[in-house]
């Protein structure tokens, strides 16, 4: 049986100093921490043009801070538990070496059980974060806007190509990012989750996909598999009535 399915990124968001900061903070807070973080497609890397990266940091923050962690079934609660404890225990590790390694913008309180509070980081370099952390950590890096190369570069290296975010108001700039990225799905100035099946057929590339997009047009086509028949007309021995079926 074919095999077609997603398997998550480190998915990455970029935004320069012509982004809204108000959008980009409730795109980004949506994007990382909703769900728990635990959406394939969920914001995990988040680039922050410097000029702008201190204000940016400090709204994504304060917006942080208003989150609700509780029971899902309560509907004034904004974030979840996380799957199970072992879920917990590794972003709970990974939270603590953080600590030590990175910068803490933010680290939100959670409740007994299995939850995990939202998270901002700050790193030096993108090449700190290694492999998909799933669930509500966001990691950020600082960039300026004349190496903005070097973040398409980092993107790339990571090797994963599932989803990444854009919020510029500047056309060409968007034009570059796509076309120098190999990722399934981009998002330009929204948030980077609920793709809708048919309006964005969903899947990546690299170490984020083994196949055609869910939901897209090859879809069907690749749980099907092809027979070709090859029939050679000349093997009658020349007798016309075996042809034509008569005696």
């Amino acid at each position: 049986m074919p095999l077609i399915a997603e398997t998550g990124g480190i998915n990455a968001m970029i935004v320069d100093a012509t982004a809204l900061p108000e959008q980009v903070a409730d795109d980004v807070v949506t994007s990382a921490f909703r769900s728990a973080g635990q959406r394939c497609s969920a914001l995990r890397l988040l680039f922050l043009q410097d000029d702008v990266a201190d204000r940016m940091i400090e709204m994504i923050a304060g917006a942080a801070r208003e989150l609700v962690i509780g029971d899902p079934a309560d509907p004034a609660t904004h974030i979840g538990p996380v799957i199970d404890a072992e879920a917990k225990q590794r972003l709970d590790a990974h939270i603590a070496c953080m600590k030590k390694e990175a910068k803490v913008h933010f680290a939100g309180r959670a409740p007994q059980g299995n939850y995990v509070a939202p998270h901002i980081f700050e790193l030096s370099d993108a090449g700190q974060l290694t492999e998909e952390v799933f669930g509500p950590v966001l990691h950020v890096v600082r960039y300026r806007a004349d190496r903005l190369d070097r973040v398409l570069q980092a993107v790339e290296r990571s090797g994963y190509g599932l989803t990444l975010g854009i919020h510029s108001r500047i056309d060409d700039t968007v034009e570059d990012v796509i076309d120098a990225v190999q990722v399934g799905n981009i998002y330009v100035n929204r948030n980077m989750i609920g793709a809708v099946v048919g309006v964005q057929p969903f899947g990546g590339h690299g170490l984020s996909g083994t196949g055609p997009k869910a939901g897209g047009p090859h879809y069907l086509a690749r749980f099907a598999t092809e027979q070709t028949v090859t029939i050679n007309t000349a093997a009658a021995g020349g007798n016309a009535a075996l042809m034509s079926g008569g005696e």
